[in-house]
């Protein structure tokens, strides 16, 4: 997997004005330098990494972050979802949040949490995937833009 076109991929999502974790203008060195560390957690297990892909073009991802506490063996962190502009309203999210599910049983990890920007498209989208919406939490990070955004935090139990 190039870390080229998933720094191609992040970058094109938060000039899309995706919520997550970063501030434009983001340079592609930053946005690849990013996939590095994602990359070199894939590889020691502390993360897993969704792929998809339509004519060989990274479509889509999504991360899973098991919970790496003694007493965190059942949840893990679902991070990072992210469609290229180009390749929305195709029914990818759905497709990667189903595969994340099923990918978390695999490891005994039945309570996944994620959070997103409160207002954001992907508000709208959990709740359709089964997420469960606990609350909001005002002025949590900058978005995109450069302004406070709140974000909106989800679990769901996948017993």
């Amino acid at each position: 997997m190039s870390i080229g076109a998933l720094g191609t991929l992040l970058k094109a999502c938060v000039e899309d004005g995706a919520g997550i974790g970063f501030i434009l203008p983001l340079g592609q060195e930053k946005a690849e330098a990013f996939w590095q560390k994602q990359v070199a957690s894939v590889e020691n297990g502390s993360a897993f990494l969704m792929v998809a892909r339509e004519n060989e073009t990274i479509a889509g991802i999504v991360m899973l972050a098991p919970a790496p506490q003694d007493n965190g063996g059942h949840r893990a962190e679902v991070a990072k979802l992210m469609v290229h502009p180009h390749h929305r309203r195709k029914g990818l999210a759905r497709k990667l949040m189903a595969a994340i599910d099923g990918l978390a049983l695999s490891l005994d990890r039945w309570l996944l949490v994620l959070d997103t920007v409160t207002g954001d498209r992907a508000e709208k989208l959990y709740p359709t995937c089964g997420y469960q919406k606990v609350g909001s939490i005002p002025d949590y990070a900058y978005g995109s833009h450069g302004t406070l955004d709140a974000t909106t935090v989800f679990y769901k139990d996948l017993r």
